[in-house]
């Protein structure tokens, strides 16, 4: 199954603080709720995990992120990460971030599309409920974005150890299922 998604974020800091943290693979990856990049094998190809839980129950994908064009001029990051769980699940996303200025010096916009392809277990919650999660997964990784390129000068690693244990947030996705709900709720009683 395929999804794609295109999205404009407004966000609230210049051009070269989001560039700052978005051509730092290992910082931006900290944004993405359950995220973690777990070894950096060269300058464009790492690995990486995804954590997320569904109530008690945790599921971990494993896999590789490939940045495929890191362009300071027009600010533009193409990525295609994939990888699978231990249930038989695989996922890939083929991502094209590209940062514009926005209205004033203190702003600036995020375009991104994204074409995911999962299969497995994971192909069987459909489309109507992955992209609602995708939604939530993005808006969390926007304001997580937002917060760490306002709030620091990011520093680029190009090492290929971490610098120190990075504790990554959980995906919690019964959270995100009950956010599913009430927005759900919520427009059917707008109608």
């Amino acid at each position: 199954m395929e999804v794609r998604i295109d999205k404009r974020f407004d966000l609230p800091v210049s051009l070269d603080q989001a560039w700052e943290l978005l051509q730092d693979v290992r910082a931006t990856a900290t944004c993405m709720p359950g995220a973690e990049i777990t070894e950096q094998l060269d300058s464009t190809h790492f690995n990486g995990k995804v954590h997320s839980r569904i109530g008690p129950a945790v599921m971990t994908f494993a896999g590789q992120i490939e940045v495929l064009e890191l362009d300071g001029q027009s600010h533009t990051l193409v990525m295609l990460g994939k990888g699978g769980d231990t249930s038989g699940s695989f996922a890939s996303m083929n991502l094209r971030a590209k940062l514009h200025p926005g209205e004033s010096s203190q702003a600036s916009i995020l375009e991104g599309s994204a074409t995911i392809t999962v299969s497995g277990r994971l192909a069987q919650f459909g489309s109507r409920l992955l992209l609602p999660v995708a939604e939530a997964m993005l808006k969390t990784f926007i304001s997580n974005f937002s917060s760490k390129a306002s709030s620091s000068v990011v520093v680029q690693d190009t090492s290929s150890a971490p610098s120190g244990p990075v504790t990554p947030s959980n995906l919690n996705v019964l959270d995100l299922f009950f956010q599913i709900i009430r927005q759900w709720w919520s427009r059917l009683w707008r109608k």
